[in-house]
């Protein structure tokens, strides 16, 4: 079974200490990947902007500070409302973003639920990973087919003995 806790959300793009814009965000948390959480922010443009960071960093984050490098998360208040602020940096530049505090702590907690802490492992699933990794693709038979060409020789195999 595969878990998946979504959340539409409404963050701000902070511009200045007086100014911010309305950015849609979607959080995502997906079971097979039970350390990470997705946020997906819809700029209006042809696809959104994806950053995928660790789950516990936003578990901290919403109690404390925490991160740091590219994902810095902390607790505050802003017009006496309760916002988680989320400082993301890139090659491409960096951004202030502020999210309502309740709706993703009401998030996380639902994730939390799905895959409770220290079971993550139980929810990798390495074996059906390794299987699909490690599995013929269609048409070819064994490993033996796999078997990278020798260049030296012009074959798929070392020379003949």
């Amino acid at each position: 079974m595969h878990t998946v806790v979504e959340r539409e959300l409404e963050m701000h793009l902070v511009l200045s200490p007086e100014r911010s814009i309305p950015v849609p965000a979607m959080l995502a948390y997906r079971a097979e990947d039970p350390f990470a959480v997705h946020i997906a922010f819809h700029l209006g443009s042809g696809s959104p902007v994806n950053w995928t960071f660790a789950r516990e960093l936003l578990v901290e984050g919403v109690f404390r500070p925490s991160g740091h490098g590219d994902v810095r998360i902390w607790p505050t208040k802003t017009d006496g409302r309760s916002v988680i602020c989320m400082a993301l940096s890139s090659p491409d530049g960096t951004a202030l973003l502020e999210a309502p505090s309740h709706p993703v702590a009401a998030w996380l907690e639902r994730t939390l639920r799905a895959v409770p802490p220290g079971t993550e492992l139980d929810h990798l699933s390495m074996d059906e990973r390794l299987d699909e990794l490690l599995a013929p693709a269609a048409g070819e038979g064994g490993l033996d087919e796999r078997r990278p060409r020798d260049p030296r020789h012009g074959s798929d195999g070392p020379p003949d003995a």
